[in-house]
């Protein structure tokens, strides 16, 4: 008893040190395991995004080097069983794309359309 009375600036530091840290949580500040949850969780929305696309799983896994393939494939099986039980048809991307995404012609610095896309309309 004596020790902690001799000391009660240490003691009320050290308190407020604690409290503080565990107030991390509230500031934003994500721990190794909500970022690990945050990935996979991407990863999923991945595969199921690259099944909604019609993409083959090893076009998917090429196309993102760095999601985690078993939880890409484990997004993809998902998808594709949900979309076999409620009969929906996959929604495929430009042909000509190996990566999934559709190239997009915008307008020149003269503000004319690019060649084969409608002008904006005028009222």
């Amino acid at each position: 008893m004596h020790y902690t009375m001799r000391h009660p600036a240490l003691t009320l530091s050290l308190i407020g040190t604690l409290s503080l840290l565990v107030g991390c949580d509230a500031l934003g500040v994500e721990t190794a395991t909500q970022i690990a949850a945050k990935k996979e969780a991407e990863a999923r929305a991945i595969g199921s995004a690259c099944r909604h696309a019609v993409r083959s799983i090893e076009d998917c896994f090429n196309s993102n080097p760095r999601a985690g393939k078993a939880a890409v494939f484990a997004g993809w099986r998902e998808m594709d069983e949900y979309m076999r039980e409620n009969a929906i048809m996959g929604m495929p991307g430009n042909p000509g794309s190996s990566d999934g995404t559709a190239s997009t012609a915008e307008p020149g610095p003269d503000n004319r359309p690019a060649e084969g896309r409608p002008g904006p309309r005028s009222s």
